[in-house]
C-alpha cells in the first residue's frame, strides 16, 4: 500500500479537523460545537459513554451525515456535499459489525467489495490487505467459519481495499477475546507505522491508553482533548505513597521538612499520602527523611492514575479540563 508514510505528510493541514461541528435530529442534540485536528499517521482515540455522540461524529466526517452546524475536513478536503465522492475515496469506516457474506469465502467477500468501491489493481489491493492483516492462507475460509476475531480482521482488510488516509474504527475489539484483541491492536500498531491516520472509537480505556497518540472525550460536548499522560497530570496532584511497618510517631516532622513535600495525609495504619509536585525528585528526600527518623519502611511508590480515572472524573462530574 502506499500510504503516506508517519510524518511525512501531503500537507502542512491536518489529516481531519473540525470546527464547531455539530449535529441535531430536531429538538435532540447528538453532539454540539465540536473542535479539534488531527494530524496524518495520528491514532486519535474517541471516548465517550453511550449515546455520547460518537458514531454520529463518525458517520459525519464520513460524509453519511450533513451536519447542523459548523465545518470540518477530511482527509485535507472541506466536509462539503461537493467533495462527498473524493473524500470517501481517500477513507475507510469499520463499523463495529463486520457486515460480512458468511456463505462466502474471505477473497470472495473482498472480491466484492473491491467491485463496489472500483479499487483500480484490485487483486494486488486485495493481496496487500490480506497481507496487513496477516489472512493470506486463509483466503478461501468462509467467513461463516471464522471465529469473531478472524472476521474483524477480514473487515479491516476490507477497509484498508481502497488504501485509505483516514481509517474509522468503531469498537473495532468488541466482543473479543484478549488474544484475538491484541491481534488487533497489534495490526493498528502497524497501520500507524504505514502513516494512515487513525479514528478510534472505543469503550475500552485501556485500549484507548495503549493505543492512542491522544484521545477526546465526549459527552455530547467535548470535556477534553490531549495526551492520556497529559490528562492526568491536569486533573490529578502527583503524590508518593509511604508504608510503614509501625505507625510514625511524628509525621509532620518526618514529611513536611523535605523539598518537595506540599502536604501529606494518612490511608489506613501506617499508610502516608504524599502530594509532591515531583516525585522523582521529592522521594529520595523522603526515604532520608524516612531513614532518619528510624522507621522500618515497607514501600514508597508513586500514585498511577488511569486513562480510566480521567474518563470517570470528567463524565460523571462533568469537569473540564484544557485541550491541546
Amino acid at each position: 500500500m502506499d500510504a503516506v508514510t508517519e510524518g511525512s505528510g501531503t500537507s502542512t493541514a491536518p489529516a481531519l479537523s473540525a470546527d464547531r461541528l455539530s449535529k441535531h435530529f430536531g429538538d435532540r442534540v447528538a453532539f454540539e460545537e465540536v473542535s479539534f485536528e488531527i494530524g496524518y499517521g495520528e491514532v486519535f482515540g474517541f471516548l465517550g459513554p453511550n449515546g455520547a455522540g460518537k458514531t454520529t461524529t463518525v458517520r459525519t466526517l464520513g460524509t453519511l451525515l450533513t451536519p447542523t452546524s459548523g465545518s470540518a475536513t477530511v482527509a485535507g478536503l472541506p466536509l462539503t456535499p461537493e467533495n462527498g465522492v473524493e473524500i470517501r475515496r481517500q477513507i475507510s469506516i469499520m463499523p463495529e459489525s463486520p457486515g460480512l457474506y458468511l456463505r462466502l469465502s474471505v477473497l470472495e467477500n473482498l472480491q466484492c467489495f473491491a467491485d463496489l468501491y472500483e479499487v483500480p489493481a484490485a487483486r494486488d489491493r486485495i493481496d496487500d490487505a490480506l497481507g496487513a492483516v496477516r489472512l493470506p492462507d486463509r483466503a478461501n475460509d468462509a467467513c461463516g467459519a471464522l471465529s469473531k476475531g478472524l472476521r474483524q480482521r477480514v473487515a479491516l482488510a476490507r477497509a484498508l481495499l481502497n488504501d485509505p488516509q483516514v481509517l474509522f474504527l468503531d469498537e473495532p475489539t468488541s466482543g473479543l477475546d484478549p488474544v484475538a484483541a491484541r491481534e488487533v491492536h497489534d495490526l493498528i500498531d502497524g497501520l500507524r507505522r504505514r502513516g494512515v491516520t487513525i479514528f478510534l472509537t472505543t469503550h475500552r480505556l485501556d485500549e484507548a491508553e495503549r493505543l492512542c497518540d491522544r484521545v477526546a472525550i465526549l459527552n455530547t460536548a467535548l470535556r477534553t482533548i490531549g495526551r492520556p499522560d497529559q490528562l492526568r497530570d491536569e486533573l490529578f496532584a502527583r503524590t508518593l505513597t509511604v508504608r510503614t511497618v509501625a505507625p510514625i510517631p511524628e509525621p509532620d516532622h518526618v514529611f513536611l521538612g523535605v523539598p518537595g513535600v506540599a502536604g501529606w495525609h494518612e490511608d489506613g495504619p501506617s499508610t502516608y499520602v504524599l502530594t509532591v509536585a515531583d516525585p522523582a525528585v521529592a522521594a529520595p528526600g523522603v526515604t532520608r527523611a524516612l531513614v532518619k527518623a528510624d522507621a522500618d519502611v515497607l514501600s514508597i511508590t508513586v500514585s498511577h492514575h488511569s486513562l480510566e480515572d480521567v474518563y470517570l472524573e470528567l463524565v460523571d462530574n462533568d469537569v473540564p479540563v484544557g485541550r491541546s
